[in-house]
């Protein structure tokens, strides 16, 4: 799988770490609310399709991405830095 990093161009996966889902909606950080906090470190989605996850090129510029990657598929769609997507 080739990863289109925006600074160091198109790049083997091997160089990445996959850092975890980029869709998942932090709690409040002083929230006591413990059932969220629960959720949000347990709770996964097993999602069928396109994906937006957040990964390091930790072998190259060690920036964050954004890549939203078909889960089905491996093919990946869009590319960008963790900053200017979110």
């Amino acid at each position: 799988m080739l990863i289109a990093c925006p600074y160091c161009g198109p790049r083997d996966q091997a160089e990445f770490t996959y850092q975890g889902d980029a869709t998942r909606k932090r709690p409040d950080p002083a929230s006591t609310d413990s059932a969220a906090w629960e959720a949000y470190v347990y709770d996964r989605a097993n999602p069928a399709g396109n994906h937006r996850e957040y990964w390091q090129h930790a072998g190259g510029c060690r920036s964050h991405l954004v890549v939203t990657r078909d889960t089905l598929t491996h093919e990946i769609s869009s590319v960008a830095f963790a900053r200017e997507a979110m």
